[in-house]
């Protein structure tokens, strides 16, 4: 027994003790999958996959929580999910057997793994095979919603993840990712998957096929005259042979001289930006992960300036530029970019070179040169008397701030390749650190 506790702790990133400490016991009580877990993307034993493109499913009955028909679009997008990023065709069938059946059923429901009422274990799927092979079964006692609220359980969301599995799939330890095994509410408005699914189901199906290009017609060739011929070119005018750009390369953990574009946290990690690169530090997984901005938000331009999280509204503030944008999760809520004068900045101020959000009065520190200000969060408005010398209310902070960050009940202020932890209440210097210290160097 102590050693399946030991092996859920280490996945989850939790101190291995092998014991059920109040910790492990949290992590054991959050609504999840029914399927074990696994470290990483990963697939099922012998990679089990279907052996045709062209899948078919069938849903057998239906919640009494939602319309019929929300029923049927939530799992339609949930495919659709899947056959964005593969050659996989989902097809529907009313009537006889189909590769993925799909029910709801509450208790003992025909097969080995009986549901467990409210709470727990929300949904199981098998992985591609024959008979009970890729089937997704939901546990009629949860409350499923159409919507991600807080006295529900999406069902596109959970659908999703479930048919990760019937498609082969098995969970992952990236926090963030669809295959990881606990429930996480988050906007489903142009969801798209994260990198970490696309790159395990492509690891069995391979990317989609390229629809063929339009071919057009011909055209006649049109007959030069004497007054149109190409001049000669001058010798010293050799055409130059243009090569693509290469993005600048990732730089390493520890080095001395590491500094970053904007820091924040999300949904419990902390990412560090620098160029089109990003740092996970997880409280869930030892280690740092590496990802590219791109994967995370594909629309959004590399190289932030400056970026924040308002955990309250489960919403983070990137800025670029003279422009922000509002993200839930992995994706840009509707409206935006926006100018940053909309948020109370005079023309005169073209970028913002830091933000931070204080969870403790819900205000906003924005940092530009050598004077910040101060955004209510909660009437969306900047505090009359500033902006502010920094020097003057953050004692030891004498210099611009590249950016900024709070954790653990300090602000931690970057600039160069070094930061600065600051008392939240009393805005005084406590020590400097290396930039990357973070990343246990």
């Amino acid at each position: 027994m102590s050693e399946k506790i030991r092996e859920m702790q280490s996945f989850f990133g939790l101190e291995v003790t092998g014991e059920l400490n109040s910790q492990t016991l949290n992590t054991m009580m959050q609504a999840r999958c029914g399927i074990p877990d696994v470290r990483s993307y990963s697939t099922f034993p012998l990679n089990p996959k279907w052996k045709t493109e062209d899948v078919t499913y069938r849903i057998l009955n239906y919640t009494p929580d939602m319309l019929q028909e929300d029923v049927e679009e939530a799992i339609a997008k949930a495919f659709q999910l899947w056959s964005s990023v593969t050659p996989l065709r989902f097809t529907r069938l009313y009537s006889g057997e189909a590769d993925i059946m799909i029910s709801f059923a509450s208790g003992f429901h025909g097969d080995f793994y009986s549901f467990d009422g409210p709470g727990g274990t929300l949904a199981h799927a098998y992985h591609p095979g024959k008979g009970i092979g890729g089937d997704a079964h939901f546990d009629e006692d949860e409350y499923w919603t159409k919507f991600t609220t807080s006295n529900g359980y999406n069902l596109f969301l959970v659908a999703a993840h479930e048919l990760g599995h019937s498609l082969g799939l098995g969970h992952s330890n990236v926090f963030g990712a669809l295959m990881y095994p606990i429930y996480m509410a988050r906007d489903t408005r142009d969801y798209k998957l994260p990198q970490d699914d696309i790159d395990g189901i492509q690891s069995l199906y391979g990317p989609p096929r390229e629809s063929p290009t339009k071919a057009f017609p011909p055209q006649e060739p049109t007959e030069m005259t004497p007054a149109e011929a190409p001049t000669e070119m001058p010798p010293h005018e050799e055409p130059t042979e243009m090569t693509p750009s290469k993005p600048p390369t990732r730089a390493k953990d520890c080095d001395p001289d590491l500094t970053f574009d904007a820091i924040t946290t999300l949904r419990g990690e902390i990412l560090f930006f620098k160029d089109s690169y990003v740092w996970r530090k997880s409280p869930y997984f030892s280690g740092i992960e590496h990802d590219t901005i791109s994967s995370f938000w594909p629309s959004l331009a590399a190289g932030f300036d400056a970026a924040y999280e308002v955990d309250k509204k489960d919403e983070v503030i990137f800025f670029k530029g003279d422009q922000y944008w509002a993200v839930n999760g992995y994706n840009i809520k509707p409206g935006f970019p926006k100018p940053i004068q909309n948020l109370g900045f005079s023309r005169s101020v073209r970028k913002i070179d830091a933000a931070v959000h204080d969870q403790n009065t819900k205000k906003t520190y924005f940092f530009v040169g050598h004077r910040y200000w101060s955004f209510n969060e909660n009437t969306q408005s900047m505090e009359r008397g500033y902006p502010r010398k920094i020097a003057a209310d953050f004692h030891g902070i004498d210099h611009t701030v590249d950016a900024a960050l709070q954790k653990n009940g300090h602000f931690y202020f970057f600039h160069g390749s070094k930061q600065y932890e600051v008392d939240v209440k009393t805005k005084k210097l406590i020590r400097t650190m290396k930039s990357n210290s973070w990343f246990d160097c």
